[in-house]
């Protein structure tokens, strides 16, 4: 089973972008603000890893399967993640009320940075993608000042 470039992108990306995130995060909490490191804080990481990795296994295969769909997946699954963070946020916080402040904090700002990584990430590759096709479409080469040949032998038919 191979792996395509963009998926094994995300899964480096994601992959650096969650422990640095963690560590950081997780040194904030202990270093900077002494006795607020909650028992609940590794877990916040690791839920935005693994939604990244289901995330892009999707587009993986919306990519194969139905590329004209990949806005609307890419919409459904922001509304998921929203509607099962909103779910683990209520459930935490009813769980473990002492901390559930402190979690909530945390847990909006692992959502916005991986919110801004995930846009950015999935914007360049439509732009790229959008780029390379336009590339491939134009028949006019500007930095030759020719037709392509695909079009020249069309052309001549």
């Amino acid at each position: 089973m191979s792996i395509s470039l963009t998926k094994r992108n995300f899964l480096y990306q994601i992959t650096l972008l969650t422990l640095i995130a963690g560590w950081v995060g997780a040194g904030i909490l202990h270093y900077l603000l002494p006795g607020h490191y909650f028992g609940g804080y590794p877990f916040i990481p690791v839920y935005f890893f693994l939604f990244g990795l289901f995330e892009i296994s999707m587009f993986d295969a919306c990519r194969k399967h139905a590329p004209q769909k990949m806005l609307l997946l890419y919409m459904a699954m922001k509304v998921m993640k929203m509607l099962l963070s909103v779910i683990l946020l209520v459930v935490y916080c009813f769980a473990v009320r002492e901390e559930a402040k402190l979690f909530l904090l945390t847990f909006i700002l692992y959502y916005i940075v991986y919110l801004i990584y995930e846009t950015w990430f999935f914007f360049t590759y439509e732009v790229g993608k959008k780029q390379k096709k336009e590339k491939n479409f134009f028949p006019f080469r500007a930095e030759t000042g020719k037709f392509s040949r695909r079009y020249r032998s069309k052309r001549k038919r």
